[in-house]
């Protein structure tokens, strides 16, 4: 089998993979939702590609893993990675998990992060009361939710002298702010944490979402201030979305010094730089994304690898669109029991089921997916139904 072509095409600012060949058989793949400008990066990786075996996968990303970085340069990389696996378990009539060492799990467990605008609350502590008890009575019986809070939400502007940082308004890149907490900031943060994970109650778990930005004391400040909650883990609090380098050394200042769990590892590309945060045990869970890592066998080389050394595993996932979804429940169900949950990509529109098949709507049933069998990745899309969601530069996608 060869790959006869390399397409990328745009659907609602998503940017869509298809990879096809010379057997008819298709490949297909998605990156995160907010990264349309990645489509040409896909596109010139089209004569690395050509005329290469689609299942010997390895041996293809070979090929284009120089080409990749941390987050998001590395979604060209990972999406390819991951239609590749699609075409493999094709051919071979077989999903991806079979492919991957077979499934340990029948059910995956998914979490949901719930973004204050999709709750319509701001950030008090009676928001975060109404935004634990919208979650509550989401669709799908989520039995964990994470919280996006303090410099990983509009927090840092809503609430006046939060930190003693310049507040930037109009920054060009995702979460800007970084610098010491103000005493009052700190305190309404904690409050509003308290005040969500009060109203959940014992039943349902909380992360907490809360950077990068914050310096290290007050990262140890923080965890501290919240050992009482059970927190599932706080999220990102120095790196993070978006910082193109690790720093695991200051994560050993917080770690072994509180027992809230410390999470970081969305925007990191490959598993050479989770080398020192596992083996350093500089964090208590990591959450590398399938569409930022490089792939879903870079993902699960990295589960096995934490699982050594004593590491939960927590995937990132929230913008990765119905291909990511399918992918997430694909090589979740072949990871070892240091799996705490994946990250639902709840940051699509609902029209993704209908021009696509192999979901019969949305799959979460009291905040677990059920493993489906179908071939591949188990997710087609429909081109009759998709063609209408085609920009005039993309209309030749489907040809």
């Amino acid at each position: 089998m060869k790959i006869t072509d390399v397409k990328c095409a745009v659907i609602a600012s998503s940017p869509v993979i298809r990879i096809t060949t010379d057997e008819g058989i298709t490949g297909w793949s998605q990156i995160e939702t907010p990264k349309p400008y990645l489509q040409p990066i896909v596109l010139q990786l089209k004569s690395w590609l050509v005329g290469q075996d689609p299942v010997n996968v390895e041996r293809v990303v070979k090929r284009i893993r120089v080409r990749g970085g941390f987050k998001p340069f590395g979604a060209a990389v990972s999406a390819i990675e991951i239609a590749l696996w699609d075409i493999a378990g094709k051919a071979a009539n077989l999903p991806v998990y079979r492919l991957m060492g077979g499934k340990v799990r029948d059910q995956v467990r998914t979490y949901r992060t719930l973004y204050h605008n999709e709750a319509g609350v701001k950030h008090t502590p009676d928001d975060y009361r109404r935004w634990a008890e919208y979650g509550m009575a989401l669709e799908g019986g989520f039995t964990m939710f994470k919280l996006p809070t303090s410099f990983h939400s509009s927090m840092v502007r809503d609430f006046p002298d939060f930190h003693y940082g310049a507040v930037q308004h109009d920054a060009p890149f995702p979460y800007p702010h970084k610098g010491l907490l103000s005493e009052d900031g700190f305190n309404h943060m904690v409050a509003c944490v308290r005040a969500a994970k009060e109203t959940l109650g014992s039943r349902h778990g909380l992360a907490v979402d809360a950077g990068p930005g914050f310096l290290v004391h007050d990262a140890l400040r923080f965890a501290k201030a919240v050992e009482d909650l059970h927190l599932l883990w706080i999220e990102d609090m120095i790196t993070g979305d978006y910082v193109p380098h690790v720093s695991a050394h200051n994560y050993r200042e917080v770690t072994p010094h509180t027992t809230t769990p410390i999470h970081t590892g969305e925007q990191i590309y490959l598993r050479q730089n989770f080398k020192e945060l596992i083996e350093t045990r500089a964090v208590d869970v990591i959450g590398p994304d399938p569409c930022d890592v490089g792939g879903i066998a870079e993902l699960k080389w990295i589960a096995e690898y934490a699982d050594l050394h004593g590491i939960a595993m927590a995937p990132h996932g929230t913008a990765n669109g119905i291909f990511g979804l399918a992918s997430l429940i694909q090589v979740c169900a072949t990871l070892p029991d240091n799996l705490i949950a994946f990250e639902y990509p709840a940051r699509f529109e609902p029209f993704w089921y209908d021009i696509t098949e192999g979901f019969d709507g949305m799959p979460v049933r009291n905040g677990l997916i059920d493993v489906p069998d179908r071939p591949g990745l188990g997710v087609e899309l429909i081109a009759a139904k998709a063609r209408k969601y085609l920009s005039e530069g993309d209309a030749d996608f489907f040809d």
